[in-house]
Formats: C-alpha cells, structure tokens, sequence
C-alpha cells in the first residue's frame, strides 16, 4: 500500500460535531457516522495498520472534554488529533468568547504536548440560521482566537466559516444545530484538503435532498421550535445535556471500517 500521508493512529475529541451526529448509521458505533469516520476511512486506505478512536461525546463543554478526554486521547499515543471544543460554550447565554478561547488554548497545548499533529475548527458562519444567528459575532470573536491559537502552537486550522457551502441548508440536518449526512461529508472533505491528504470524495456527495430556503412556512418554524429548540432551551435551564450517561463511541484506537459509503463490518 502507498503511504499518501505520515500519520498511523488518529484521535478525534469532543463534542455532537465530532461524535457525528445528523450523519446516523445504524451500523455504526453509537449510530452516528460523522466527518471524522469519513476522514479516518480515508485515512486508513492509504497506510498500513491504520488506527482510529473517537472519544467524543455530545453536549459536552470545553472545560468537560479537557477533563474527559484530553488525557485519555493522548494515552492512545496518536500522531494526529482532532479537537472541536468550546461550540457549546460560545451558544450559551452570557460566555465570553476570551474566556472560552483561554481553555482552548490551553487544551490545544496539551494535545501537542507529544508531537501529534493538532487539528482545530472555526465555527462557521450562522448568520442565516434561526435563532443561532444572534451569536454570529461571538461565533466570529471565538474563530479569531483558535486563529491564533493555531499559529501559536503549528496546529491545523479546518476553516468552517470559509467553507461558503454549509451555508446552503441542505448541509444542516432537521434540528438545524447539527450537519446532514451532506454536511459531515462537506467537512470531511475541507479537513483532508487542510491535511493535504489527495482523497476521491466527491461534492455533494451523498445525494442532497432538494433544497429550500430556511423560512420555508412560519407553520414549519413553529414545528421546528417545538421539537428541537425548546427541549434544547429546556435543557440548558436545567444545566442538562444530551450527552449526560453516554460514553465514546469509539474509545479505543482501531481499524476504520467504512469505504464508499456503506460500512464493511
């Protein structure tokens, strides 16, 4: 086998981004696919006893996945690593955006502690999607520090608010807080371009459903109201998360299954 690229064992840590969710494969560990199953496949194709954990875990703050999964991703001895912390934070009422980035550094830090290579993500760019698109300039506030955080510790940056195409809504699952089987393919796709990594994933790939635009009907915002974002609300009230008692979907470092989208075992 050609060796495309220098990495062997690949750690990816925390939250419903990285975990996969609105990407679901019943066949998959935990139900959910992701673009870091679709990075780590990719991956795996081009280089002998390729390895693979994902120790996300959704609902999961910054100051949780330092605490949660850091040590335990690194224990796994990967050479590279992906992180995407602090969403969660930044959509919570009163956080400040410095404050969440200074955690962020210091986890970023941690991560490369060992020499892995580190890969970080900007938020992207919410301003067309209800409600969240209040938060856009905290979103931006926060992309501006992991930019930095980035070139202060030679991190990767996988740029979201550049990539133009998850505006479109047909890359955002029905909840519209997380990405569709399109949009995690999307990701996929602008995180192996970050690596450098030569890959055969193609756009707008799987099939997109038809597009339409985010206000379709005030009856469909109504709808969607009631059944994701006043749970979501309700939640945060309570200092609840959905990922309360669930654990790593792929905690330890293994052969990556997945190849033209259907999973081989």
């Amino acid at each position: 086998m050609t060796q495309l690229h220098p990495w062997s064992r690949y750690v990816a840590i925390g939250d419903s981004f990285t975990e996969g969710i609105g990407d679901p494969e019943e066949r998959a560990p935990g139900g959910h696919r992701g673009w870091a199953d679709r990075v780590a496949e990719v991956l795996g194709s081009s280089a002998d006893d390729f390895a693979y954990a994902n120790l996300a875990v959704r609902g999961r703050l910054l100051a949780q996945i330092a605490d949660e999964q850091a040590d335990a991703a690194l224990s796994l001895r990967p050479d590279l690593i992906s992180v995407s912390a602090g969403g969660n934070d930044i959509i919570r009422p009163g956080t400040d955006p410095d404050q969440v980035a200074a955690g962020f550094d210091a986890l970023v830090e941690k991560l490369g502690s060992q020499g892995a290579t580190v890969v970080v993500f900007t938020g992207p760019d919410i301003g067309l999607t209800p409600v969240l698109g209040r938060l856009r300039g905290k979103v931006a506030i926060y992309n501006e520090h992991v930019h930095a955080i980035a070139l202060k510790h030679d991190a990767v940056v996988a740029d979201m608010w550049a990539l133009r195409q998850l505006s479109d809504s047909r890359m955002w699952a029905p909840d519209r807080l997380h990405f569709s089987p399109l949009g995690h393919h999307t990701i996929a796709r602008a995180v192996l371009g970050a690596l450098a990594v030569e890959n055969d994933l193609e756009p707008w790939r799987p099939e997109p459903l038809e597009r339409r635009p985010w206000r379709q009907a005030r009856s469909e915002d109504m709808g969607w109201a009631r059944e994701y974002l006043v749970p979501w609300v309700v939640r945060r009230l309570r200092h609840q998360s959905s990922g309360d008692g669930r654990q790593a979907k792929r905690p330890d470092a293994v052969t990556v299954i997945y190849r033209d989208e259907q999973p081989l075992s």
